[in-house]
């Protein structure tokens, strides 16, 4: 089975950064290699999926 290629838009809701990433979903959710924001921010993010 393939993977199918997203687009995702993740929103930091500390600083309010904006980053949009391609990636693939998988079976425990989508890889974008995304750590974390350049203010450190790990774990309060807004995540968007987009399918293309």
């Amino acid at each position: 089975m393939e993977a199918v290629r997203v687009k995702v838009t993740i929103r930091c809701n500390v600083c309010g950064e904006k980053f949009v990433l391609r990636g693939k979903r998988e079976s425990s959710g989508i890889d974008t290699g995304f750590k974390q924001c350049i203010c450190n921010n790990i774990d309060d993010l807004d995540i968007e999926e987009h399918t293309f």
